[in-house]
């Protein structure tokens, strides 16, 4: 199934017809959709209202430079200045991580977000794409740390999505305008960018993004599109059954496979759940490419993607956590 991206602050005419559709499991929201907290919950609110079992909508609310929700929210701090602070104070960097997490789940639940596209569980190892977004260059922190975030966004009421696996950190090519190729045997990846990925997993993390990141000593093909990589290590080797996701097949690095529509098939054929089409123009194409059999098997699973509880935007200011949580990690910005 897809979820997809949308042009502006309003469904157009097309764009209502796209999300009738039952290839499209949901919408990705971006700042280009985003005018104000009222605006977007009238957005939010049109999208779910469209279909007997409501799309999902979700969106990228990591902090620091990945933050499409910010006039008017919480200013999250990149997910690096929790990486600095454990350096000094581990107990306080890991209570400080949960704040972040429940803080920005809480306020995407009560706007009526499904769930962010988080946590980041790259390793901090110098990529452009990823740089401040990870917490550390430590494997074992960014676990410790992905650990805590995904316990409390599921104590917010949302679902969570480790990316970007098996590890965009390590390489310095941005998979947004190039192809990135990581030559390191597994038993490197393993011991560095997998382990994250392992704790996210005993965890309980509910999704897995794929990197478009080559990895020719395991495959020759990107992860997303690697039948090896999702079902023989990710599921079969570490046990993972929850929701595999592409990475947006708008992505330079995504391009090598061919048409949009052949960018779909593989995706699906190598074992993700969901691919990702952000931009609203490759949308029509990937419909297109959808098989009914993959419908009949994903759509009950999807929506087990959807948020938790009844929070509204008045009763989360009303919880004396939410300025608390705010004034907490004020300090690390």
């Amino acid at each position: 199934m897809l979820i997809v991206g949308i042009e502006g602050p309003e469904l157009t005419a097309i764009e209502r017809s796209w999300l009738m559709h039952p290839s499209i499991a949901g919408v990705i929201l971006f700042a280009r959709n985003i005018v104000d907290r009222a605006q977007s919950q009238a957005l939010i609110e049109d999208i779910r209202g469209l279909r007997e079992v409501p799309l999902l909508v979700c969106v990228d609310q990591e902090g620091g430079p990945v933050q499409r929700f910010r006039e008017g929210f919480a200013a999250l701090p990149p997910l690096s200045r929790l990486g600095e602070l454990y350096d000094r104070d581990r107990e306080q960097a890991l209570a400080l991580t949960r704040e972040h997490a429940w803080l920005m789940a809480s306020e995407m639940r009560a706007i009526g977000i499904d769930f962010s596209w988080a946590p980041v569980l790259d390793l901090a190892r110098g990529n452009r794409a990823i740089g401040d977004r990870a917490f550390h260059a430590d494997p074992q922190v960014c676990a410790e740390l992905g650990a805590a975030y995904i316990e409390a966004m599921k104590a917010a009421g949302m679902r969570t999505t480790g990316k970007h696996f098996p590890g965009h950190g390590s390489v310095l090519e941005d998979t947004h305008f190039s192809q990135a190729i990581d030559r390191r045997p597994l038993s490197d990846l393993a011991a560095a960018d997998l382990v994250p990925f392992h704790a996210a997993i005993e965890a309980g993390v509910d999704a897995m993004m794929m990197a478009h990141v080559t990895y020719p000593a395991v495959d020759e093909a990107p992860a997303g599109y690697s039948d090896h990589w999702i079902r023989h290590i990710l599921r079969d080797s570490m046990g993972f059954d929850g929701i595999v996701v592409s990475d947006d097949i708008a992505m330079v690095a995504a391009e090598g496979a061919g048409a949009v529509g052949r960018r779909v098939q593989l995706h699906l054929d190598a074992g993700c759940d969901v691919v990702l089409v952000c931009k609203p123009e490759l949308v029509e194409e990937a419909i297109d490419a959808v098989p009914w059999d993959h419908l009949e098997s994903t759509a009950d699973r999807l929506a087990a993607l959807a948020g938790r509880g009844d929070l509204t935007w008045s009763s989360l200011l009303a919880d004396p956590r939410h300025a608390q949580a705010m004034a907490a990690l004020d300090a690390l910005a």
